[in-house]
């Protein structure tokens, strides 16, 4: 039976069969059986991490260890609210840095003003969900996240809607609204992709 370890475009946390090529931390959300609890989060420090670093093993939603959460790329996780790795993804974490100041002026922030800004535009307090925006597709990076009125997820680039179905992405729509999506991936993130931040997508290109 798959584990409740998946994330979803929308953060939301749920049992799929898939793996996907990226891991994630929001801290210790599973009981000593490895179920979830209500809690979806027990720190800001979301990150994205490799599945394979320096040989280190693990076994997965271990007792009183964090929950290794699994994200089928890295474009999901951006959306879902998380960031590069300073650790396991030194690279990469540096490059969202220089864009995040690119993006914001002024010199490369810190990891936690970074969790600090991210985890305050993605959770939306009131409702404990997910925090989104709107903007026209227009002024709009590949590799958002984005929802049409009362559409499912989809991934925007090259100015088509790339359905996420669990698994891998739809056959490429034309948005129906142009001008006006509701966006999933929090506003940083966003800034950071405008600013050349390369998110690594498995499917469209």
């Amino acid at each position: 039976m798959a584990r409740q370890n998946r994330v979803l475009p929308t953060g939301d946390i749920v049992a799929l069969p898939f793996r996907g090529a990226w891991m994630g931390n929001r801290g210790i959300l599973h009981d000593e059986y490895g179920l979830l609890g209500r809690a979806r989060w027990r720190h800001p420090h979301w990150i994205i991490c490799r599945l394979a670093f320096k040989g280190r093993r693990r076994p997965i939603m271990a007792p009183r260890r964090y929950t290794e959460l699994f994200f089928f790329d890295e474009a999901v996780a951006l959306a879902a609210g998380h960031r590069p790795c300073a650790e396991c993804r030194r690279g990469a974490f540096n490059a969202y840095r220089t864009a995040w100041a690119k993006a914001h002026g002024g010199t490369p922030p810190s990891a936690i003003a970074m969790d600090d800004a991210l985890h305050a535009a993605r959770i939306d307090r009131r409702a404990r969900g997910q925090l989104t925006h709107i903007a026209q597709a227009h002024d709009l990076p590949n590799g958002v996240f984005v929802r049409e009125a009362g559409g499912a997820p989809s991934l925007l680039w090259n100015g088509a809607l790339h359905p996420y179905l669990d698994n891998g992405y739809g056959p490429p729509q034309r948005p129906s609204t142009p001008t006006r999506l509701e966006v999933l991936t929090p506003a940083p993130s966003v800034r950071a992709l405008l600013a050349g931040y390369p998110v690594s997508v498995d499917g469209p290109g």
